[in-house]
């Protein structure tokens, strides 16, 4: 009971990170067709730009100012770079995406190294909350959950309780129609592709002293992302927040527990091959559930697409 706790608060954090990072994408991605390759570059940049702040003043302040840095440097690209490529089309949307990504990772490589920066949590957090069996569970941890369910709670309310979050979603489906009664649909882009670029450097500030701060942190989430929107279903909140805690859990126990194929094997009738060298079955009788954990996310999105094209609360095919 004590591993499935653990593992239950180790996926719920693993997956509100990758909700920062997928809700912004959602929208972006359902509202404009932005295949945003780069996304994860700017998740990159808010733990690199908050590394830097918390040099001179600390932790506190890099939370604060480095997400609204990142959101300002994101809606500059769309406002400059991605609206006068909008016009010809996806490939060359995912073609410009694609290098600023290349781009970003270079900056960074050129200002801070190749090496991890000793970007670490703050002193008020590096104690022990409680424990559960015997396994410490660090307040940080928890402060991490609390800031991404606070962002999301704010993010639902503003989405279904407010006029802006109304026109946004109105945007979203009825561009032409919105535009018609006056609003200005390019600024509302905008500024979602702003606002989805900031949480992604929320998740940047507060993942990088657990998960380490380095060139290749954009690269190791950059698939992923496009994993959780897909099988959430485009334009959902709760679809990127349910899809996010699913893949948290499942690559948390995949990783927990050492479970053989064999076994699995042997109970469906099949026997072990006397000489495992030489058969075509030797990979599965050697095979472990850690051993495919990364890729069941993936196979997952398989799944959905086969089963549920639109994603599990989307409303239209992916």
């Amino acid at each position: 009971m004590d591993l499935i706790a653990i593992n239950l608060l180790d996926g719920l954090v693993t997956g509100l990170l990758l909700f920062l990072l997928s809700s912004g994408l959602t929208l972006i991605f359902s509202m404009m067709g932005v295949l945003n390759f780069a996304h994860a570059s700017f998740y990159m940049l808010g733990a690199y730009f908050a590394y830097q702040i918390s040099r001179y003043v600390g932790f506190w302040p890099g939370l604060i100012l480095a997400p609204p840095l990142v959101g300002v440097l994101g809606a500059l690209v769309e406002r400059y770079g991605l609206r006068r490529v909008h016009q010809y089309g996806h490939v060359p949307e995912l073609i410009f995406t694609f290098g600023l990504a290349l781009l970003i990772e270079e900056i960074v490589q050129f200002f801070w190294g190749k090496n991890i920066v000793p970007y670490n949590e703050p002193e008020l957090l590096t104690f022990t909350l409680f424990s559960i069996g015997g396994n410490a569970v660090p307040a940080y941890k928890v402060f991490m959950i609390f800031i991404s369910m606070g962002i999301f709670l704010s993010l639902l309310y503003v989405l279904t309780r407010t006029r802006v979050g109304m026109i946004i979603q109105a945007a979203l489906s009825y561009p032409r129609t919105v535009e018609a009664l006056g609003h200005n649909v390019p600024l509302v882009f905008m500024g979602v592709f702003g606002v989805g670029t900031a949480l992604a450097g929320v998740a940047g500030v507060i993942a990088g002293p657990v998960l380490g701060t380095f060139p290749g942190m954009a690269y190791l989430l950059g698939s992923i992302v496009f994993v959780t929107i897909v099988i959430g279903g485009l334009g959902s909140l709760w679809g990127a927040l349910v899809a996010s805690l699913l893949i948290g859990w499942l690559t948390t126990f995949a990783a927990s527990y050492n479970f053989e194929f064999a076994t699995l094997l042997g109970a469906l009738g099949l026997e072990r091959p006397v000489d495992l060298s030489d058969s075509y079955l030797a990979d599965l009788w050697t095979l472990t559930l850690p051993q495919i954990g990364p890729i069941l996310p993936y196979l997952l999105m398989v799944l959905i697409l086969v089963f549920r094209p639109y994603g599990l609360f989307g409303k239209r095919d992916v």
